[in-house]
């Protein structure tokens, strides 16, 4: 079985784009490089305008079949995977990586993937980045370090098309683990979501502290990479625990 060498299982998220010719810039590399799915979230931009199609050439039928949503959680629907794009080391738990660093996990196996990418102007929020697994930075020279979104979708698409241009070359001894069928991001979202109320009601969080609390949460649970039955497994805790409250004078192993 030789590594995974295709691009087909991942989507480029592109979060309120200003520019229609940064849009058609992003198709018309996504062409290039082998990637076919194209996610705008809420755009602020005419996508399917002249000014895109012209800049997207012979990538104007990417224009033609994106998607658009009108949030990120939308956007990521389905997805198993997901590394968000940043500029600039951010006040999360969560490492900042290199694109050989972190894109090689997109090409472990087939599992729907995004590749997330913000806003010309001030990219992610705090809140989007942390729908993604991972967090990756284009290094750039410290004279000046900001990149249009266009070009930073190009670097990134080029480094996914490298890399699975080096992997599709069988290696001797070559034979991957099966792919763990991992849980996928609304899944996720809604644990986290139920462990924060839960920890809020027994007082473990507080309301004030809360947001930084559940980031240190998401980052141990992004390392563990749970399962689909793992997280259903957890949200079974979750409801047990909350059923214990609300029924103090009864043994656990009465619940009906």
């Amino acid at each position: 079985m030789k590594p995974l060498n295709t691009l087909s299982h991942i989507r480029i998220v592109v979060v309120e784009p200003a520019g229609a010719l940064n849009v058609g810039s992003i198709a018309r590399v996504m062409k290039n490089m082998g990637l076919s799915q194209l996610y705008l979230v809420k755009p602020q931009c005419n996508h399917l305008g002249q000014e895109a199609c012209l800049m997207a050439v012979h990538g104007r039928d990417l224009l033609e079949k994106a998607i658009v949503v009108p949030d990120l959680p939308t956007a990521l629907a389905g997805c198993k995977k997901a590394i968000a794009t940043t500029g600039l080391q951010r006040s999360l738990p969560m490492p900042v990586e290199t694109p050989k660093q972190a894109l090689p996990w997109f090409l472990e196996d087939a599992q729907p993937s995004a590749l997330i990418f913000g806003r010309e102007d001030h990219g992610l929020s705090n809140e989007e980045l942390n729908q993604a697994q991972r967090l990756v930075c284009i290094p750039t020279g410290d004279e000046y370090m900001s990149l249009n979104l266009a070009q930073a979708v190009t670097v990134l698409a080029y480094e996914l098309r490298s890399l699975s241009m080096e992997l599709g070359t069988p290696r001797a001894n070559f034979s991957p683990e099966p792919a763990p069928a991992l849980a996928d991001l609304q899944e996720l979202e809604g644990y986290y979501q139920h462990l924060e109320r839960v920890l809020l009601r027994v007082g473990f969080l507080y309301p004030h502290t809360a947001i930084s609390r559940m980031e240190a949460f998401r980052h141990l649970y992004r390392r563990a990479n749970p399962s689909s039955r793992e997280v259903a497994m957890l949200r079974g805790i979750l409801r047990q625990v909350e059923w214990a409250i609300a029924n103090p004078e009864l043994p656990s192993n009465e619940q009906s």
